[in-house]
């Protein structure tokens, strides 16, 4: 152990935060500064990786709950800015953040009920969203912390992350382990691959969950974001946001992103789906040529700054998400607090409450299978 280790290992041991030791537990790993963020509440050690590309953007995450904490990329006018919402505090993740950054799983979105059958046998999980289970349950894998090691991938500064998820951790069968790599690549990529391998059939449906906002975290609201959606269908819902089982066309409704609408121009119509959520909370069922290629799934344009966000997925689906249930009560990175809408989410997925639904994809893992999916937020101007 070097000075530099012992050092952070006593800091550690004294339960030292970010503040504590910023400068001299830095430590370059892999194209990537790794130091200390904080300590869980538990007493589990939280790294920060910060990682910066040819282009100048950079990427800062931590290995609880795999969360990006910052994302900074360029403006037409090549000004940086952060568009990702979030925290200044681990306390915060730990128990304020709506999803801030984090990856969302076992399952991702929502179970109608909590409870899915699989080979004839029932399985139930914690009910955490009215009557309905939502994003891996009251401990999913955005509270756990995860091994994270930062390698050099051949197209940029990269973190490795994984996690045994145990049989039965929050009811789910069978024990799954996850493997994640995030890359910042030199196009100014931010780019998730994910693998996973169970030793007993379960249900997989993992998935990404940034707030962003292209004009800069707490800049406004995100209605005037210009949104280009490929997708010809959604699933509807329910009351309590469980799809119904069909895969409805958008065209007529506020749902059709097939050519660029601003987010804002129909949120507001007097629409039972657009009630059910509040907004925009709903899956598209992405226009994929084949299953499991990756696709362009979604393009938004900031027309302000000239910023636009492509998102590439190798899922069937993707939930949008508008921010509905930011109400002001929350006060994020540097002070700025999150209004209404302040922030959107683009999470590619497997459609929710697959597990109740043989029409749908299936997300059904079985012993000697691997799960494989890339995701990539892919970062670019317009004049």
């Amino acid at each position: 152990m070097n000075v530099k280790q012992a050092v952070l290992a006593g800091m550690l041991a004294a339960g030292l935060g970010l503040a504590g030791c910023d400068v001299i537990t830095s430590i370059q790993k892999g194209g990537a500064v790794e130091r200390l963020f904080g300590t869980t509440s538990d007493g589990q050690a939280v790294k920060l990786f910060t990682l910066k590309n040819k282009s100048g953007a950079e990427l800062q995450v931590i290995n609880f709950g795999a969360i990006v904490l910052s994302l900074k990329v360029p403006d037409r006018n090549g000004q940086l800015a952060d568009v990702t919402l979030g925290c200044d505090q681990l306390s915060d993740y730990e128990s304020k953040t709506p999803y801030f950054g984090a990856v969302v799983g076992r399952y991702g979105n929502r179970i109608a009920k909590g409870q899915f059958m699989l080979e004839g046998q029932t399985y139930t999980l914690a009910t955490n969203n009215g009557p309905n289970a939502l994003h891996g349950g009251l401990k999913g894998f955005d509270k756990v912390v995860w091994q994270a090691q930062a390698v050099q991938a051949s197209d940029g500064p990269a973190v490795e992350f994984s996690y045994l998820s145990k049989d039965g951790e929050e009811g789910y069968p069978g024990s799954l382990a996850v493997k994640m790599v995030y890359t910042l690549t030199d196009k100014n990529e931010f780019k998730i691959q994910y693998t996973a391998t169970t030793d007993k059939p379960t249900v997989v449906n993992i998935t990404h969950h940034s707030y962003f906002n292209l004009a800069g975290a707490g800049e406004g609201d995100i209605l005037g974001h210009e949104m280009m959606i490929n997708a010809d269908r959604f699933t509807p819902v329910d009351a309590t946001l469980i799809p119904t089982g069909e895969l409805k066309p958008v065209q007529g409704t506020p749902m059709d992103f097939t050519k660029p609408m601003a987010i804002g121009a129909r949120v507001n119509q007097d629409n039972e789906q657009l009630k059910f959520g509040g907004g925009y909370d709903h899956n598209w069922v992405i226009n994929q040529q084949q299953a499991g290629e990756l696709t362009a799934a979604v393009r938004v344009v900031e027309p302000k700054s000239g910023r636009v966000l492509e998102v590439l997925t190798t899922e069937p689906g993707v939930q949008f998400y508008c921010g509905n249930f930011l109400d002001g009560t929350l006060t994020g990175k540097g002070g700025k607090v999150y209004k209404h809408r302040y922030g959107f989410c683009l999470e590619p997925q497997h459609f929710p409450d697959t597990p109740n639904h043989t029409n749908f994809p299936s997300c059904v893992l079985q012993p000697g299978q691997t799960y494989t999916q890339t995701t990539i937020y892919r970062f670019s101007t317009v004049k």
